[in-house]
């Protein structure tokens, strides 16, 4: 009988952990192509959101459009009874050994932030760019619609917040519009150190800039693929950890790799039709977006972006040349994608804020034995935990194995042949972002 009992415990177990929450299905299906739309095509109609454009108009410039995406903020925390608190957050930037910075002016972003529960001080982001430009950043009057880049990321961190905020979750979600970014990155920088000085917990930042061209210049039409950038290990690590590294591994294993592993298996979970890549690097090739400033800090962010861009209409001024219709218009955002790529950032949002804390310490050890061992510190509200291992090759984690206890050993599974990580789990099976060993368990 005792058999049978423990048999049936670790049957409910792997059940609670392998359980989908249908609440993730209903906020996929909460999100809204044509509000996405709509918002997109109000931003395209402030002329230019440029940085230095002006900020005294009602109708044109980035002044307007950042106090209507403020008041579109304000307006879903009043129909959710105040569950969110929006303000600005600014920093004053100075032509003065800023070569792309026209006059001096204020970089300001529109934050809205909906608290968690439990975790207050835990915060997982989700940003998209206000500021548009045309072919040169330093022309702040020439119109510069900025549909795909990035009102679109703006759109849908706008249509995140409206279907999130009818949910309550335990740690708190920041919804953001950041500004200065076509010009160095300013308002992601002043934002990561407010949020440094505040001393706020950061789960991860998901910055959102493109996310709704299907059509590459290369001729590939794709309305499934997207990309998600990530460093491999944090910018600011101690040269004690790098010297680590060569002895245990994690070479590709630092925070925003781990969130970028996270989003992967989320997407596959729920959303399996969908064909997140990870790309192994920053951003694109030699260039940064607004999550390398929380990165600097030593934050986990990435970026989450369309698979194939169009180049004829990022940075361009509208014209026509050779038959080619250059700039970046309404008309090029395909917004059923705008919306799946949303909803990519929604679950993941919730999915973050719903779970518990990611354990604190993962100890390993196992060396010259043959089984791995791990233990890591206890969680509070985790009702398990999943140790994940994976080939040292793979660029997921390919298998688990749920337990309930904080330590626990594989046996048969040598320690030379695989990377390990672990993750807490909360009742409705909503994990936290897998921890790589940080310790050595003698």
């Amino acid at each position: 009988m005792k058999k049978i009992t423990t048999l049936l415990f670790l049957f409910v177990s792997v059940a609670l952990a392998a359980q989908t929450d249908a609440k993730i299905y209903d906020i996929i299906n909460a999100v809204s192509a044509d509000r996405i739309k709509a918002d997109v095509k109000r931003l395209t109609e402030f002329g230019t959101r440029n940085t230095f454009s002006d900020t005294i108009s009602n109708t044109r410039g980035i002044g307007a459009a950042r106090r209507w995406i403020k008041s579109e903020f304000e307006s879903i925390s009043k129909d959710c009874n105040n569950c969110i608190n929006v303000f600005y957050q600014k920093d004053f930037v100075t032509k003065k050994g800023n070569g792309r910075v026209p006059h001096d002016a204020w970089v300001v972003n529109v934050v809205a932030v909906q608290k968690g529960t439990k975790y207050p001080n835990k915060y997982v982001i989700m940003s998209g760019d206000i500021d548009s430009r045309a072919s040169n950043t330093m022309d702040f009057t020439t119109d510069a619609p900025g549909a795909n880049d990035n009102a679109s990321g703006m759109a849908g961190t706008i249509e995140a917040a409206r279907v999130l905020s009818k949910y309550k979750f335990e740690s708190s979600i920041i919804y953001v519009g950041l500004s200065g970014e076509e010009q160095g990155l300013f308002g992601g920088a002043g934002l990561a150190k407010y949020v440094k000085e505040n001393n706020w917990d950061i789960i991860g930042v998901l910055n959102n800039d493109m996310i709704g061209n299907i059509v590459g210049v290369d001729g590939v039409i794709d309305n499934r693929s997207f990309r998600i950038f990530s460093e491999p290990v944090p910018a600011n690590e101690s040269e004690r950890k790098r010297r680590m590294r060569r002895f245990y591994g994690g070479e590709v294993d630092g925070i925003s790799r781990q969130l970028a592993r996270y989003i992967h298996k989320n997407v596959k979970t729920y959303m399996p039709e969908m064909n997140p890549m990870m790309i192994y690097r920053l951003d694109r090739f030699g260039r940064g977006g607004h999550h390398r400033p929380f990165n600097d800090l030593g934050f986990a962010g990435i970026r989450i972006m369309e698979a194939h861009e169009n180049y004829t209409q990022q940075h361009q001024d509208i014209r026509t040349e050779n038959g080619i219709n250059y700039g970046d218009t309404f008309e090029h955002v395909n917004f059923p994608y705008a919306k799946k790529l949303t909803a990519v950032n929604a679950i993941n949002l919730a999915s973050l804020a719903w779970a518990p804390e990611a354990p604190k310490e993962v100890a390993i050890g196992g060396i010259v034995q043959a089984s791995a061992k791990l233990k890591w510190s206890k969680v509070e509200g985790a009702k398990g935990y999943k140790i994940y291992w994976r080939d040292t090759t793979s660029p997921t984690w390919d298998y688990s194995r749920y337990v309930e206890t904080t330590e626990f050993t594989l046996d048969g599974i040598v320690i030379d042949n695989f990377f390990f990580g672990v993750s807490a789990v909360s009742e409705n099976g909503h994990e936290s972002v897998v921890v790589f060993p940080n310790k050595i368990w003698r």
